[in-house]
Order: structure tokens, then sequence, then C-alpha cells
């Protein structure tokens, strides 16, 4: 359910909007109730000073009795539990209930005229929480006649107001916002979810289901969206994301389409040259082995030997081309066994430095010694370093420097055997560079164009990988990368193999 991200959205707002309203009404009814506590405290406080001002207004005028009547009046307002003058010892002298004259005032109100606080709340039986204020009567001149001039406060003036009408209000009040409140929070709860439901979910789920026919191949679909927010800038998009993959799907089927037909011609083509390659064959061998005997018969100082070594020069070469030819078609599989690679490239090496030309060519080797074995056709490896060898000679036909690096390197946890052959000629164009492995693609007047794309081809029977670089600055650099030989993996082929 949670995995929905409309519902993530609402569950997460309606919680910060639930949260924030509860705790926005749990300080807004703690601050109403102080509030009207507030209330209560001003009003009693204003009852305190008429009754205190009334009675030393009666005392003045030397009519004691009249503060018993002054008490028992105000003693008579609906909201007042009790309205009394005790002495500071704890004694009630006057009170508005006359039956409490002469006892004890009740512990807490002593305690608060103890303490230094002038008012109090507490719960009183039968009368419930009742908030409580004192007020000394001090012993002023005019009082010495009746009371001495020893005691500094003669009484104690105390009022017990009760809170349960105060209280019945907060909670009527704190009802009615707790009320709103929820009321407030439950429709911003369906306006929020009503409005994501519609302006964001419904849209979304016609995106992903439009996807999904997308994915199954329709690129038909379109979505239809009325709005200038985001959701209607995301399902354009779309749109004009579906309308280029159905151009991209006609391009590549017509695409597709002309590789079929051109690799059908290709294969054609291929047929019919192995045929003609094979057919050309058998009479350039007559033709050599019949020049040969006639050059056999001329005499040593004879013109015409040098024409028929020519002849013979040009049999072999295509001779070569069709062998060539051949082998591109369809190469004979490899015979690997674990091979010594650096062995390989020291014998190539040494048959490739017979030619006259590489004279003034400076060879390095440069081989890792103790390098694992490499589970190769050793024939057909020596073929492919002596191609790149050859090719590499011809590069620097006005002299340089050949190097041939081996090492290690590891790629998808298998280890591999990495050889280099660098040269310092004149280095590959970029144009050039990206078609030396394609088939019959050659810049040699007497070039086949099949030698590196038999190389590649070797390589990739193999399971390895054939790169190149080059620039006119250093060169160019040829690398070959193969397995190491891994004995348990080749019992494992063979094996499946059998």
């Amino acid at each position: 359910m949670f995995k929905s991200l409309t519902t993530r959205i609402i569950v997460t707002t309606i919680t910060l909007l639930v949260g924030g309203i509860y705790i926005y009404t749990f300080f807004n009814v703690r601050h109403q109730q102080s509030q009207f506590i507030g209330m209560a405290r001003e009003s009693t406080e204003l009852l305190l000073h008429t009754v205190e001002s009334s009675i030393y207004n009666s005392m003045h005028l030397g009519n004691v009795q009249d503060v018993g009547s002054i008490l028992a009046m105000v003693g008579q307002h609906n909201q007042l539990v009790g309205v009394r003058i005790f002495h500071p010892h704890g004694v009630i002298l006057r009170s508005s209930n006359p039956s409490e004259v002469g006892r004890t005032v009740g512990a807490n109100d002593y305690k608060l005229y103890q303490s230094l606080k002038n008012y109090d709340i507490f719960d009183l039986p039968p009368y419930g929480e009742v908030l409580a204020m004192v007020k000394p009567i001090y012993n002023e001149a005019i009082c010495h006649t009746c009371h001495g001039s020893k005691a500094r406060v003669i009484g104690i003036l105390n009022i017990n107001y009760s809170l349960n009408r105060t209280r019945m209000q907060m909670l009527e009040a704190s009802r009615i916002y707790i009320i709103s409140s929820i009321a407030i929070t439950a429709f911003l709860v369906i306006t929020i979810s009503w409005i994501l439901l519609k302006f964001v979910k419904r849209p979304l789920d016609k995106i992903i289901d439009n996807m999904s026919r997308v994915e199954k191949g329709d690129l038909g679909v379109r979505i239809e969206y009325r709005g200038r927010d985001e959701i209607s800038r995301l399902i354009a998009s779309f749109n004009s994301m579906v309308d280029r993959l159905a151009v991209a799907k006609n391009e590549l089927e017509q695409f597709h389409f002309q590789q079929l037909e051109r690799a059908d011609r290709l294969a054609s083509i291929g047929e019919m040259a192995a045929g003609i390659a094979h057919e050309i064959k058998n009479p350039l061998a007559g033709i050599s082995a019949a020049v040969s005997i006639i050059k056999d018969d001329l005499e040593s100082g004879d013109s015409r030997i040098e024409i028929l070594n020519e002849v013979i020069q040009q049999v072999q070469r295509l001779d070569k081309t069709v062998n060539d030819l051949l082998f591109f078609g369809k190469p004979s599989l490899p015979e690997p066994s674990c091979v010594d690679i650096n062995e390989v490239i020291t014998k190539t090496l040494k048959f490739a430095s017979q030619h006259r030309s590489v004279a003034n060519i400076e060879k390095r080797l440069e081989l890792m010694p103790d390098l694992p074995a490499v589970y190769v056709d050793a024939k057909q490896m020596q073929q492919v370093f002596l191609n790149i060898i050859l090719n590499a000679f011809q590069a620097m036909s006005a002299g340089g420097t050949l190097t041939i690096v081996t090492g290690r390197t590891f790629r998808q946890e298998r280890e591999y055997i990495k050889i280099e052959v660098a040269d310092t000629g004149s280095g590959i164009p970029p144009q050039i560079l990206e078609k030396i492995f394609t088939p019959f693609f050659t810049t040699k007047a007497q070039g086949t164009g099949l030698g590196l794309p038999i190389c590649c081809k070797l390589i990739h029977l193999h399971n390895g990988e054939i790169r190149v670089t080059s620039d006119d600055r250093h060169g160019t650099v040829f690398t070959v990368e193969l397995p190491a030989c891994n004995i348990q993996e080749i019992e494992d082929n063979r094996r499946d193999e059998s």
C-alpha cells in the first residue's frame, strides 16, 4: 500500500496536518484555560479589594459590628464559597458563615498566608476546586485604640472563589475548539486527498498504463491531458518520446531490412567468391609449375628468366589472395593448447626480421618473465602477430622502433595476458583507423584488405580482444588480450564437449 507515491504523500500530509493542528489546539486550549483562571483571579481580587475597603471604612467609623454584616452580604455571591477574617494564629474572627467564628481556619488557607503568594488553587470538599486569596489587615494608627500598637497584622482577609463555573466554561470552550479543529482537519484531509487523487494519481496511473503498452510494442498510444502544470509537461514529454520512438522504430526496421538484403547479397557473393577461389587455385598451381619448368629449361643468362620470375611472384601473390579469401570465408577451427606467448612472439619476430627492409628498424622486446600460459592455437597466433609486425615494419619504411610488451591484466575477475605491439611510424588517420578491421578495405596497392580482419576473427575465436590506437606523433599501438590458461576451465570445456 505504501509503495504508492500518492499514498505516501497523502499519509505524510495528513500526519503533518493532524500533528500541527493538535499542537496548535493543545497550546491554544492551555492559553484559554490560563485566561479563564486569570479572569477568575481578577474577579476575586476585585472582591477582595472591595471587602477590604468596606471593612476599613466601618472600622474607621468605629462600627466594628458592621464587619460581620459586610462579610455576610458579600458571601451571598453565588461564586464565593466563603469570606472570612482570621487571626495570624489561625483562629477565625469574622466570617460570612457565623458558625465558623472561633474555629481554626483551613490548613490550605493558613499555608497560603504563610507562603509568599497571595493566591492559590486547591480542592475544598464539598465545593470542589476553589481559588483562595488572602490579604493581611495591617494595624494602622487609627486601629491602635481597639487593637493596641504591638501587633503589626491584626487579621487576614480570606476569600475562597469557586472555580466550578469557570471550569465548565473552560471545558465548553475546549470542546468547541476541539470539535472545530477536528472538522477543519477532516475537511482539509478530504480536500487534499481529492486534489492529489484527481490531479496527481490519476494522470500518473494513466502514464504508467500507457508506458506498459509502449513496453509491449504499442507505439500508437497518446495521452490527452488538459492543464498547464508539471504533469502536463510530463505527459507532453511522454507523447514526444513515443513519437520519436515510433520514428526510430520505422527507421530501424528499414535499416534492418536493408541489412538483411545486404547480408543476403554478401552471402551470395561470399559463396561465389569461394567457388571462384577454388576454381582459380588449381589453375594457379598449374601455371606456377609450368612457368617453373620453363624457367628451369632456360640458360642462366637468358633475359626471359627475369620475366618468368615476375610471373611466378604474381602467381604467388594471387595464390596468397585466394588463400586469404578462403580462410576469411571459412577459417579453420583452432586447436588450442597451453602456449608460452613470449616464445611465440620471439619466434615470430625472428622470422619477420629476415626481410631486408627491416635492417634500419630497432626491435625491443619487453617480455614479462614467468608469464602464465595462454590457451590458444600457436600457429594461428603466429599468423596474427606476423601480420601485425609486418604492418608495423611497413609503417616504418624510413626507420623507427618496434616495441613489443607483454604483461598481465584482469577483466571481470578473470586473468588475461596483454600483448602490445607499438611502432613509431606516421600513424593511421582517424578516418582510416575505424575501418582497418573491415574486410577488403586496404590502402596498399598490393594488399587484399583481409589481413587485419582475419587477425580480428582469430582473436575472437580464442575469446580474446584486439584494439588499436594511433596518432601522428607516437605511432600506432595494437593491443591484444588473450585469456590465461585455466586448467580447470579447460577440463570442464572438454567434459562438456564430450
